[in-house]
């Protein structure tokens, strides 16, 4: 005890130095990870042209020369982020297609693609951006129609029950698709009305045209070419 103070015995030397707490270093994969966590957010705010090599490694605490030796600059990180999600999207749509009653499976899929912008939110908004890369893995386009390729069977079965042309089944089957897509695009903006309430709009617009479709549809109008 010094002037009435308490000394710890144990306390650090005036002479030394505190140690520091030591980082964990990451493993590779962990690395990878972290980086293509990094880059989707930064894409999906910024876009592919607002997002720089540096800002990703400023934001996972590294150099730059390291997300060149896992992606080989920004361009790989922004094709393996795109394929990641193009491949969540189609397998949350065709795993969903579980429903025998062809109405059920539409709305299953409207379901599937609507859960997919409300839980992967920066996922959507990149797939939905026009790929500035060449030789990205794909794009938006080709992923509606990958989605619309599974329901050509359905539609087929459908047509061909009710006596109309099964080979016009991709037609429709893009058109469907397509519809509840451009429908996503706006609804992750607006996010009204409810999810359940917007798969029962696409639903019924969809059901109710295929129940009174024409099984040789016809112009009204003056151009008939």
């Amino acid at each position: 005890m010094i002037d009435g103070v308490a000394t710890d015995s144990s306390s650090t030397p005036s002479n030394e130095k505190p140690r520091r707490a030591r980082r964990t270093r990451m493993t590779g994969a962990e690395r990878r990870q972290q980086l293509l966590e990094i880059g989707r957010t930064l894409f999906a705010a910024k876009g592919f042209e607002g997002t720089s090599v540096e800002e990703i490694a400023a934001k996972a605490g590294v150099s730059k020369p390291v997300v060149y030796e896992h992606f080989g600059g920004k361009e790989g990180l922004y094709a393996v982020v795109v394929d990641r999600e193009m491949r969540r999207l189609l397998d949350m749509v065709t795993s969903s297609l579980t429903a025998g009653h062809p109405r059920e499976l539409c709305e299953q899929a409207a379901f599937a693609l609507l859960d997919y912008i409300e839980e992967y939110t920066d996922g959507f908004r990149i797939l939905v951006r026009d790929s500035p890369i060449p030789q990205s893995t794909g794009s938006f386009a080709s992923l509606i129609s990958d989605i619309a390729t599974q329901v050509e069977d359905i539609l087929g079965r459908e047509f061909k029950s009710r006596g109309f042309d099964p080979k016009l089944a991709p037609l429709y089957a893009q058109a469907l698709v397509g519809m509840v897509a451009l429908t996503g695009q706006w609804w992750l903006e607006v996010r009204r009305p409810k999810k359940a309430e917007v798969a029962a709009h696409l639903v019924n617009l969809a059901w109710h045209g295929l129940d009174g479709l024409e099984a040789k549809p016809h112009l009204i109008g003056r151009r008939k070419s």
